[in-house]
């Protein structure tokens, strides 16, 4: 008799550990079902599932990634989610029968801060970083796997300024993406862009976000032209991608001068240097001993003082 009252007591639990989980289970996109679970319990969950309206009275089969569920029979089903155990569910019309419809359930830790599918860049830039070559509203966002989830997949981008979609494209590889947004270069932001990227590794589902003005994220391309004159004297362009006119969209240059060593790749980044200094124009003179160094220049908004950009070298 005790043995049957825990079973039943069990039974009890198990059902209303399921049913309070209802309303953790959100619709993603199309086909796709996201269920939210704590972190470190183990979770069991039912999820409803229908293969759709117009198939109400049909001989209606399941499969779980390709496998037959004999179990789960008729247009509308509950399938048992185990911890992190989700899976792309088809329906079929018989057991050999047509492919109709599918939903894929995914998995995602509720709260989402226990992150191991992208690797943090610092922790003042999050796990993404973005640029602007300049203020027409075209930007590039990227990030990186970490080592032991290299097969993980973008499943959906949304990305929008008060409201308003921007249309964004995944890269080839699919570490990034470039988006463009309708913004007036000439216009003072009032809103930041909001950026989430929902990214999975087999059925665990992450989401990134990043927040920010576009002029927090300009930075000016490398520097074309650079060039010398009298032995001494350097000078460069603008960038062809900056905005015109440079007399409003004004770029500031931080030139410096470092030792000239062999096979050094990048001597412009060395910490260790002869001068360094600020300018405005887009020359500077150059008067130090060594003879043989490396002169370095990049940009920089003049007014927002947000990111340099590349540097430019001229040995």
């Amino acid at each position: 008799m005790r043995a049957l009252f825990l079973m039943v007591l069990y039974a009890v639990l198990c059902c209303a550990s399921s049913d309070s989980n209802q309303d953790n289970i959100e619709t993603l996109m199309d086909n796709v079902l996201v269920l939210k679970v704590p972190y470190g319990q183990g979770t069991r969950v039912y999820v409803p599932l229908t293969c759709g309206e117009a198939y109400q009275n049909q001989p209606v089969v399941w499969k779980k990634n390709g496998v037959s569920q004999p179990a789960l029979q008729g247009n509308q089903v509950k399938v048992l989610v185990e911890e992190m155990d989700g899976g792309n569910y088809t329906c079929h019309l018989g057991p050999d029968g047509e492919y109709l419809n599918h939903t894929v359930i995914m998995i995602q830790l509720d709260p989402d801060n226990r992150t191991v599918i992208l690797e943090e860049k610092s922790p003042e830039e999050g796990h993404i970083h973005c640029s602007a070559p300049n203020y027409k509203g075209s930007f590039h966002c990227t990030w990186t796997k970490t080592k032991f989830r290299s097969n993980a997949a973008v499943l959906l981008v949304k990305a929008e300024r008060s409201l308003e979609k921007i249309p964004c494209e995944l890269d080839a590889d699919g570490s990034g993406i470039r988006c463009q947004d309708a913004h007036c270069p000439y216009k003072e932001e009032q809103h930041r862009i909001s950026l989430t990227i929902y990214i999975h590794s087999y059925s665990r589902l992450e989401a990134y976000t990043k927040a920010f003005y576009l002029g927090e994220i300009v930075r000016p391309a490398k520097l074309p032209n650079l060039r010398i004159s009298d032995g001494t004297v350097f000078s460069w362009n603008y960038p062809d991608s900056w905005e015109k006119p440079y007399t409003f969209f004004s770029l500031q240059f931080q030139v410096k001068v470092v030792k000239m060593v062999k096979d050094q790749n990048h001597p412009c980044n060395s910490e260790e240097h002869i001068m360094s200094n600020i300018t405005d124009e887009t020359k500077y003179e150059v008067n130090v001993k060594p003879k043989k160094y490396v002169f370095c220049v990049r940009a920089q908004d003049k007014h927002t003082k947000g990111s340099f950009g590349d540097w430019s070298n001229c040995m």
